[in-house]
């Protein structure tokens, strides 16, 4: 009669473990902005990260929106095969000052469309690089809100900001970290800003160390959230078998 209780009391403790491995990979499977943070007043490299969550359709569609209230005036994509981008540009209310000359308009979307065989298929991800800048000095985050399209006509909406104090949105927008620049020169320059310009004077390439620089702080923040959310899984279950043997034993006895 013993046994009843302890079958239910292991078959929660399994349910419970299994929820942690479930709910660890959704959790985390947002469109991100990669690496999630830049200086103030500088010029980056950031991939957004598109993952599939749908198990039965492909992302042919990636739609991304950027913030006119903190305009930039240099926006980029890196070609990427089997993709076109179209980039709109939208009229400022008010003109930008950047290198000393006025900016009247700057981009406000942008839009990766699969070409014909190609897509994101389930559990898969894809990577879409753009170069920004310069990054403006009067807020401390971009937030990009995106538009992902399946091929059965689903359109996930990640355009929720979060709030202080509250739990994260189901669709978080993308968010961009901006941090104080820190230099030596005076002049207020970011690591990246400080970095030689491209050819045509005006600042808008992004060399090959910042690329390199922005691949290595992705890959370091994935492979650590990665790691952190392996062990979580692990401790869980290691618990939960603990339990159901412990539960087993004293029933023996």
């Amino acid at each position: 009669m013993r046994s009843l209780p302890t079958r239910r009391i292991a078959a929660v403790a399994l349910t419970a473990a299994a929820s942690v491995v479930l709910l660890a990979g959704p959790a985390s499977a947002h469109v991100t902005v990669q690496p999630g943070n830049a200086q103030q007043g500088g010029y980056t490299a950031v991939d957004f990260r598109v993952p599939n969550e749908n198990d039965t359709a492909s992302t042919v569609k990636l739609e991304v929106n950027l913030p006119l209230d903190h305009p930039l005036a240099s926006v980029r994509t890196l070609p990427m095969p089997g993709w076109t981008a179209t980039v709109e540009k939208s009229k400022l209310d008010k003109p930008i000052k950047v290198h000393g000359n006025d900016v009247n308009e700057a981009v406000s979307k942008i839009t990766w469309t699969a070409d014909a065989g190609t897509k994101i298929a389930p559990g898969q991800f894809q990577e879409f690089r753009v170069s920004l800048g310069p990054l403006p000095t009067d807020t401390d985050k971009l937030i990009f809100k995106a538009l992902q399209s399946y091929d059965n006509g689903d359109v996930v909406r990640w355009i929720d900001e979060a709030k202080d104090g509250q739990p994260e949105p189901a669709k978080p927008a993308p968010v961009l970290t901006l941090t104080k620049a820190t230099s030596s020169d005076g002049h207020g320059a970011t690591a990246t800003a400080t970095a030689s310009p491209a050819a045509d004077g005006h600042g808008h390439g992004d060399s090959a160390a910042k690329e390199q620089a922005a691949d290595s702080s992705a890959k370091t923040s994935d492979s650590t959230a990665r790691v952190l959310g392996v062990v979580g899984i692990v401790v869980g279950v290691i618990g939960a078998a603990v339990g159901v043997l412990g539960l087993r034993r004293r029933n023996a006895s």
